[in-house]
């Protein structure tokens, strides 16, 4: 949860602390101001911190100029750490939204028109609902190539606590709602969902709506390569036979691809800093502006570092990350720190390298030390700072002109469920998923992070679901009513593929970004969930397009699977009774 120590430090309003954010300049500006001192006697701290997500992006401040001004006033170290329930009752969480749209297409299942209107409820403060309307926006056609296309985002003030960032910024949010349309248009059509996605996916060289060319485009590969390692024609044939067979269980199967667009969407944010220094024993001290939140970051930037210099990892060390050693940071958040972190590490790194090629010009038979220690004793400065800003970025929303991403990650995933019409509950028994990460840096991180961001998406579009009482009382306030994915809801049979041959020219050594990227393919579980339920309707001589919203609970699939039974018991009219609890 969000904690942090605050620590006076003698004289002149110096303040240390520790916190567990994303973002250490944000937090030492803020606290800064709280406690009417200049920014300099302000150094935040960041060990590492149990997971962030984007809910320590910026939330986790309303904790930290609390604990400052305390620890100012009593003129001592004072700590707070926030109980699961208070986090969740208190920090917010992911942006809701609502969208409606209306789609033109073709017989064949080509779309060729789109009007989408998203409301995202921000809460009482404005905080980053914005910029997560924007990415939204900039992702309301998903991977999908429409000719006709017009977005509106509103931000909706509420009376509930200020949502905030977390994993996607928005992305899926605007991509579950494109896939709605997508699943509604096949469903029209009594076309195969896979069909009509697989028509209207973007090629080479297309142009999306915000104007940037898509170039170095790899989700032809990541489908076909899908397709192949799942079986999905087999898989295909064996749901129908299932489905033929069992009246009151149903299994379902989508494949569902992804476009996510690498960078902030604020400019200025998308740069970096790092800081190396070279001891006289050959050991290398590291520090960037990035924060581990158990996402690997550090481990990468020390094979950064290690590869630059070529040394072994082992001689290099990051410590933590700190506003004394790397000031002006950015948000540890848009899956953009190891590029951003990356390239200023690798920065810092060549000019420690330039000022070293002389002596290994001398000594060419000499190793890392000997050379360290000719440079140390003739007087060569073994410390420098590194920096790196993405270049050619920016986007303008009155011209509709230039480039809000650096570049884009690509996947795509192929699901299979199993529903019970009579419970509702439902069971993942397989998934596939191909992701292109560039030649990654780490594959076993990257993988990890894979696996990872599914599984919160399967919490996302399956399970979690905050309900407050008609007052605003946050009942789903920790595990007793808040269900998180478990073991159980881990498909039976997980694949994960990581494209080969595809490098990327726009980032550090031809990586891709990864944290982000693969949440939003865990919408392969919920449209197969939706699959299976367009079973189950048709037992019951329903046809045609049908709302399921997310996430799919059981209470919603068990509605949603209309049959004798729920015909019994119809839903009341609104107005007529005081709901228990406002689901938002």
């Amino acid at each position: 949860t969000n904690v942090t120590v605050a620590v006076p430090r003698g004289e002149d309003g110096e303040m240390e602390l520790f916190v567990s954010t994303q973002s250490a300049t944000k937090t030492q500006s803020l606290v800064a101001k709280a406690l009417s001192v200049p920014a300099s006697r302000v150094v935040i701290r960041v060990k590492r911190m149990g997971g962030g997500f984007g809910g320590k992006e910026s939330r986790s401040t309303t904790l930290s100029t609390v604990v400052a001004v305390a620890a100012q006033k009593l003129k001592r170290p004072v700590r707070c750490m926030l109980d699961r329930d208070e986090d969740m009752l208190v920090t917010g969480g992911r942006h809701p939204f609502y969208g409606r749209y209306k789609v033109g297409f073709m017989k064949s299942g080509k779309v060729v028109a789109l009007e989408v209107t998203y409301y995202n409820n921000a809460g009482n403060s404005i905080d980053l609902s914005l910029s997560i309307m924007e990415r939204a926006l900039f992702h309301m056609e998903n991977s999908y190539s429409i000719a006709n296309i017009r977005g509106r985002g509103y931000v909706c003030k509420t009376h509930l606590p200020s949502n905030t960032a977390f994993r996607g910024f928005g992305g899926p949010q605007g991509m579950l709602i494109a896939e709605s349309w997508m699943s509604d248009v096949a469903l029209s059509l009594g076309l195969p969902a896979e069909q009509v996605r697989r028509l209207n996916m973007y090629i080479q060289g297309e142009t999306t709506p915000y104007s940037q060319i898509l170039d170095h485009i790899t989700l032809d590969r990541c489908w076909d390569q899908c397709l192949e390692i799942s079986s999905f024609n087999q898989r295909r044939a064996g749901v129908e036979t299932y489905n033929r067979d069992h009246r009151w269980t149903k299994r379902g199967l989508s494949v569902v691809p992804t476009k996510f667009g690498i960078s902030f969407t604020a400019l200025f944010l998308n740069q970096a800093g790092a800081l190396a220094h070279i001891y006289t024993d050959g050991s290398v001290l590291l520090t960037h502006g990035g924060t581990e939140m158990g996402q690997g970051l550090h481990t990468k930037m020390v094979q950064v570092a290690s590869r630059t210099l070529g040394i072994p990892s082992s001689k290099i060390h990051i410590t933590e990350t700190s506003t004394n050693t790397v000031p002006n940071t950015s948000p540890t958040a848009a899956s953009a720190s190891s590029d951003l972190n990356g390239a200023a590490v690798h920065n810092a790194c060549e000019i420690l390298l330039h000022r070293l090629e002389p002596y290994k010009t001398k000594n060419p038979k000499g190793c890392w030390e000997d050379w360290v220690n000719t440079a140390y004793f003739d007087r060569v400065s073994l410390s420098a700072n590194g920096f790196y800003k993405t270049p050619d970025l920016g986007y303008d929303f009155e011209t509709n002109t230039g480039r809000p991403f650096n570049y884009f990650s690509y996947g795509v995933a192929c699901s299979e469920v199993e529903i019970d019409c009579l419970t509702g509950s439902h069971k993942n028994i397989h998934t596939s998923i191909v992701i292109d990460v560039g030649n990654s840096l780490n594959p076993a991180l990257d993988i990890g992070q894979v696996e990872g961001g599914f599984m919160q998406g399967v919490g996302l579009y399956t399970l979690e679901e905050l309900k407050y009482s008609p007052e605003g009382y946050l009942f789903t306030r920790g595990p007793g009513m808040y269900k998180i994915p478990a073991f159980g809801d881990i498909p039976t049979d997980l694949t994960v593929s990581l494209l080969r041959d595809a490098p990327n020219d726009k980032a550090i050594f031809s990586s891709k970004a990864v944290g982000e990227p693969p949440l939003f393919l865990a919408a392969s579980v919920f449209f197969a969930i939706k699959d299976a339920i367009t079973a189950a309707r048709k037992e019951s001589g329903l046809s045609g397009p049908f709302r399921l919203d997310s996430p799919a609970t059981p209470e919603r699939i068990r509605n949603t699977c209309e049959d004798r039974f729920t015909k019994l018991c119809p839903p009341a009219e609104p107005g007529t009774f005081t709901p228990w609890a406002v689901v938002v």
